[in-house]
C-alpha cells in the first residue's frame, strides 16, 4: 500500500510533535497452532496501549499499523471508528491532548516473508515456531506504534501462547496465570523490540564479571534453536565467544552491558544474518552447522555474534535519529566485530578475512551507480531498506579502521566511551560523534568527515618507482586516482611495504614506511636509496580503504610467484587487488583463473581459499570471453580435483576443495566420481560425506542430468528436515528442462505461496550458468513483470525477485539495451526498484567490459 512508506520529512515532523512515554503490548499467538480459520491470512490478536505527549495540543498526528483488520481504537477514552481512522497502514489521530493514551485492538497477520511475526512449521515434526524481525519498520506489522528510531520508549510485553511453548522477549519473563509477562525495557526504538515463541531447544549459562571496586555483574545467558537442530547445536562455543565479547567490550567501552539478560536465538527462514534486539538477539539458523565446515565458518559466526553485541552500545543504547546515519551503528558494529574477534577470540587472523572478503563487498557497492556517501541521503523507508549495503557496513567499517590509524586507537576508544555516557538511551547524528572524537584526538574532524563520510566512490593507489643508475630507489611516489563520477581525492594514512625475493625464492618484506597520502601524487621519501623492490604494496597491513594497483614490476612478480609471498595478510591484499583489476577489465579473466589454478592450492588461510573459489567461478561465468569458458571450466575442474586428492586427509582444505570440485564438475568422469562419492563406490581418504556434502554433490548431478527427481525424492527421504527441503527445492529448480524453469518462474513470480526461504532456494536453483539457452526467454519476461511484483509483494520478496531473476546470464548488448529501455520507460517507478535494476544493469555492463578485455588477451 502507498501509505506503508514513511518519509524522512514526516518522521521529523512527528518527532517534533510527539514524545512517547511507554508501550504496553499484549499479543495472543495461540492461533499459531491448529487449522487456520477462513480463507484469509492466519492472524493473531494484538492490543497496544501507548502513552505519549503532544507538544501542540489540538494538533493531529498518526500511528503506524499494518494489519488485515482493526477491531477497536480508543484515544483518550474516545472510541474512534476504525473504518474512518485506519487506512491499512496508518491510524489518524486528531485533536491530540498534551498527554495522551491510545489503545488499538487489531488482528495482525503472521508472516511467511520473514517480516513482522514470522510463522514457521517444521516439516520434520510439525512443530510451529515464531519470531519477530522488524528492521527497519516492521514492528507495525505486530503492534500499533510510532515506527521511527528517534521516538524511543520503554516497552512492556505480555504474550498468550500455547501451553507447551516458551516465550522470550527483550526483558526477563515469566509465565503466570497462563500469560507470559516481561520486564519493562529501557527506552529503545520500535525496530529492536522482539518476541520469540515456540518449543525451542534452550540452553543457559551465566556471564560473571567483578569490577575494580569489588562489585559483581551477572548476566543470564541463553541460546536456542529448533528442536530438530538440537543435535548439532554447539551452544558451548556460542557462549564462549559471547563471554569473550562481553569481557572485551566492557574493557574497551567502560559502560556495563545495559539490558539485563542476553539471549541468542537461531531461527528458521531468517532474511538477515542477525539482528541486534537488546537482550534477545536473533540469528539465521544456518549458523548451526549440520555438517563439517571450515574454521572460516566458525570465524564468520563469531564475527556476527560480536557484531550484534557491539550494537548493544552502538545502535541500541545510542541510536541514530533517522536512517541517514545508519552507519553510526552498522559501520561501528562491523568494525567492532572484527576488532573484537582479533582481540578476544581464537580468530586472531580475522583482519585477513575482513581485507579479503568484507571489503570486496564494499568495493563492489562503491562502484555501482547507486553508490552513496557513508552518511547517506535516506528519503524514506524504501531507501532505508536498500541502504543495508556494502557501503553502510563494510566501507564504513573500513573507513573506521582508517580513522583509528588517523586519530590513534586510544583516542578512538575514549571517544566511544564519552559518546555512550553522553547520549545513553538517546539519539544522535554525525556531529555528535565527531565532537567527542575532536575532544579526544585534538584533531579537527570536519575535513576528514567531509572526505570520508560525505563523499562516495573508492580511490585507487598506484606506486611509481624510479631507480637510479645503481639499481636503487631514487624516488618512490604514490599516485591517487578517482572515478570521473566521484572525483574526490582523500587523505590516506598508509603503510607502504617493499618486498623482494630471498635466496630461497620467498617474497619477504624488507622495508615498510608509514606515511600520509594526499592529493594526486605523493612522494614517499623514506625508501630513497633502498634496494630495488620486486613488489611494492601501497596499503600494507590494510590501514586504509582503497583499490590497490601495481607497477609493472610488481604485477609481473605476482604473476610469477604470488604463492611465494609469505605474509598471509599481504597475500590476501594482493589477491583482492588482482580481483579488483579483473572486475575493472584491467586483468583478463583467464589470467586471474590461471593465478588461482597455480597458487590457490598453496594458500594457508582457509577463508582466502574459499573466497578465491568464489572469485574464480565469477571470473569464468561473468568476465571470461564466451569462447574461452569451456577451456576455463576444464582448468578449474582439473585444479579442484588435483587439490582435493592432494589435500591432507580430513583437513578443512580438503573439505573446501571438495565443495569447489562439486561446483566445477562438468565432465562425465568428474560427475561419475561425484555419484560414486554419494553411493559409496568411490572414496577419498579422510573425506567424510555428511548430509550437507551429499546435497552439494547432488546438485551438479541434477544440473547435468546425471540425477533426476527420483534421486532428489530419495535424498529428501534421507534428510526430511527444513534444511533438506530447502536443498531439494533448489535442486528441483536447477534441472535442465523448459517445464522446470517455467514452473520455478511461476512459483516465484506468479504466486506468493512459497515462504521467503523457499523463494530464495527456487531462485538459486533457477539461474544456472550452464543453462543460458534455457533461461533466454525469461529476459523479456523479467522486464515485463518486475514493476507488478514490486507493487504486489513485500519489499523483501520484491528485492529477492528483482535481484535474483535479473537476466545476468544473458550477457549480451541486447540485454543491456533491454535494461536501458526499461529504465527509460519507467522513470516514475519506485526509486528503490529503479535502483535495483540500475545496479544489475551496471554489473552486466561491467561483465561485458571484462569479456572484451579477456577476448583481447586471446588475440594478443
Amino acid at each position: 500500500m502507498p501509505g506503508e512508506n514513511l518519509s524522512r520529512d514526516e518522521a521529523r515532523e512527528r518527532a517534533a510533535l510527539l514524545s512517547v512515554d511507554g508501550y504496553d503490548v499484549s499479543l495472543d499467538v495461540r492461533s499459531a497452532v491448529g487449522e487456520a480459520a477462513g480463507d484469509g491470512p492466519r492472524t493473531f490478536r494484538s492490543v497496544t496501549t501507548v502513552r505519549f505527549r503532544c507538544a501542540e495540543p489540538g494538533a493531529a498526528g498518526f500511528a503506524d499499523l499494518i494489519a488485515p483488520a482493526v477491531t477497536a481504537v480508543s484515544l483518550n477514552g474516545r472510541d474512534l471508528d476504525p473504518s474512518e481512522v485506519f487506512d491499512g497502514s496508518r491510524i489518524l489521530l486528531e485533536d491530540l491532548a498534551a498527554d495522551n493514551e491510545l489503545i488499538v485492538d487489531a488482528q495482525c497477520a503472521y508472516s511467511r516473508t520473514g517480516e513482522g511475526l514470522h510463522r514457521f512449521v517444521d516439516p520434520e515434526d510439525g512443530e510451529v515456531y515464531l519470531y519477530t524481525q522488524y528492521e527497519p519498520a516492521d514492528a507495525r506489522r505486530v503492534f500499533a506504534n510510532f515506527e521511527q528510531p528517534d521516538l524511543k520508549a520503554p516497552f512492556r510485553f505480555e504474550v498468550r501462547a500455547p501451553e507447551e511453548w516458551t516465550v522470550w522477549s527483550n526483558g526477563a519473563g515469566r509465565r503466570t496465570d497462563g500469560v507470559w509477562r516481561f520486564a519493562e525495557t529501557k527506552p529503545i526504538s520500535t525496530y529492536i523490540t522482539c518476541v520469540v515463541a515456540g518449543p525451542y531447544h534452550y540452553v543457559t549459562d551465566t556471564y560473571e564479571r567483578v569490577w575494580a571496586d569489588g562489585s559483581r555483574l551477572e548476566i543470564p545467558l541463553g541460546a536456542m534453536c529448533r528442536k530438530g537442530l538440537a543435535p548439532y547445536f554447539d551452544a558451548d562455543d556460542v557462549f564462549l565467544v559471547t563471554k569473550q565479547g562481553l569481557d572485551f567490550f566492557h574493557d574497551h567501552f567502560d559502560y556495563p552491558y545495559p539490558f539485563g539478560k542476553y539471549d541468542q536465538a537461531f531461527v528458521p527462514e531468517y532474511n538477515l544474518g542477525a539482528m541486534e534486539n537488546p537482550g534477545m538477539v536473533t540469528f539465521r539458523e544456518e549458523f548451526i552447522f549440520r555438517g563439517k565446515v571450515t574454521q572460516a565458518s566458525y570465524e564468520g559466526r563469531a564475527n556476527v555474534v560480536l557484531h550484534e553485541m557491539a550494537h548493544m552500545w552502538f545502535g541500541d543504547l545510542v541510536t541514530m535519529e533517522w536512517w541517514d546515519d545508519l552507519w553510526l551503528k552498522e559501520s561501528f558494529a562491523d568494525f567492532m566485530g572484527t576488532f573484537a574477534n582479533v582481540g578476544a577470540t581464537r580468530f586472531e587472523n580475522a583482519w585477513i578475512t575482513f581485507a579479503n572478503r568484507r571489503k570486496a563487498w564494499a568495493y563492489r557497492a562503491d562502484q555501482l551507480p547507486s553508490t552513496h556517501p557513508i552518511t547517506a541521503d535516506i528519503r524514506d523507508l524504501q531507501d532505508a531498506k536498500l541502504n543495508f549495503d556494502g557501503i553502510t557496513y563494510a566501507k564504513g567499517a573500513s573507513v573506521l579502521k582508517q580513522l583509528v590509524a588517523y586519530v590513534g586507537q586510544d583516542a578512538f576508544l575514549e571517544g566511544g566511551r564519552r559518546y555512550f555516557k553522553r547520549h545513553a538511551y538517546g539519539n544522535t547524528r554525525l556531529g555528535d560523534l565527531l565532537s567527542v572524537l575532536e575532544e579526544t584526538s585534538g584533531r579537527d574532524m570536519s575535513g576528514w568527515a567531509r572526505s570520508w563520510l560525505r563523499t562516495a566512490g573508492v580511490n585507487s593507489l598506484t606506486p611509481q618507482v624510479l631507480l637510479d643508475a645503481r639499481g636503487r630507489i631514487e624516488e618512490l611516489a604514490v599516485v591517487q586516482e578517482a572515478a570521473e563520477s566521484h572525483p574526490e581525492l582523500r587523505p590516506h594514512r598508509v603503510r607502504v611495504g617493499l618486498y623482494r625475493r630471498t635466496p630461497g625464492g620467498a617474497l619477504e618484506r624488507y622495508a615498510q614506511t608509514e606515511t600520509d597520502i594526499d592529493g594526486a601524487r605523493t612522494v614517499v621519501t623514506e625508501p630513497a636509496g633502498a634496494e630495488a623492490p620486486d613488489l611494492v604494496l601501497v596499503n600494507d597491513d590494510d590501514l586504509t580503504y582503497c583499490k590497490i594497483r601495481f607497477d609493472t614490476t610488481s604485477l609481473e612478480t605476482l604473476k610469477g610467484g604470488l604463492g611465494d609471498l609469505g605474509d598471509p595478510l599481504a597475500r590476501a591484499l594482493c589477491w583482492s587487488a588482482l580481483w579488483n583489476m579483473t572486475r575493472d577489465a584491467l586483468l583478463p579473466a583467464r589470467d586471474f583463473v590461471d593465478l588461482v589454478v597455480r597458487y590457490a592450492g598453496r594458500e594457508s588461510e582457509i577463508g582466502v581459499v574459499q573466497m578465491l573459489h568464489a572469485w574464480a567461478e565469477s571470473a569464468l561465468v561473468h568476465y571470461a570471453a564466451p569462447r574461452w569458458r569451456a577451456r576455463g571450466a576444464a582448468l578449474l575442474s582439473e585444479c579442484a580435483g588435483r587439490e582435493l586428492h592432494g589435500a591432507a586427509p580430513g583437513s578443512e582444505h580438503q573439505l573446501a576443495w571438495a565443495r569447489f570440485y562439486a561446483r566445477t564438475a562438468e565432465g562425465p568422469g568428474d560427475l561419475d566420481r561425484l555419484r560414486g562419492l554419494l553411493d559409496g563406490t568411490y572414496a577419498i581418504d579422510g573425506l567424510e560425506v555428511d548430509q550437507e556434502l551429499r546435497w552439494a554433490f547432488l546438485e551438479p548431478l541434477v544440473v547435468h542430468e546425471h540425477a533426476d527427481e527420483k534421486d532428489l525424492a530419495a535424498e529428501l527421504a534421507r534428510d526430511d528436515t527444513a534444511s533438506g527441503k530447502r536443498h531439494q527445492v533448489r535442486c528441483l529448480a536447477a534441472r535442465p528442462s523448459e517445464a522446470v524453469k517455467a514452473q520455478a518462474w511461476a512459483q516465484v513470480v506468479e504466486s506468493d505461496a512459497l515462504s521467503n526461504a523457499l523463494v530464495e532456494a527456487t531462485i538459486a536453483g533457477f539461474a544456472q550458468a550452464s543453462q543460458r539457452d534455457l533461461l533466454a526467454p525469461y529476459a523479456e519476461k523479467y522486464f515485463a513483470v518486475i514493476e507488478r511484483v514490486w507493487t504486489e509483494r513485500s519489499i523483501q520478496i520484491g528485492m529477492d525477485v528483482v535481484r535474483g531473476l535479473f537476466p545476468a546470464l544473458q550477457d549480451s548488448p541486447g540485454t543491456l539495451a533491454a535494461a536501458d529501455a526499461w529504465l527509460a520507460a519507467h522513470e516514475g517507478a519506485a526509486p528503490a526498484l529503479r535502483r535495483l535494476v540500475l545496479e544489475a544493469r551496471d554489473d552486466l555492463a561491467r561483465a561485458l567490459r571484462g569479456q572484451a578485455c579477456d577476448a583481447a588477451a586471446a588475440g594478443a
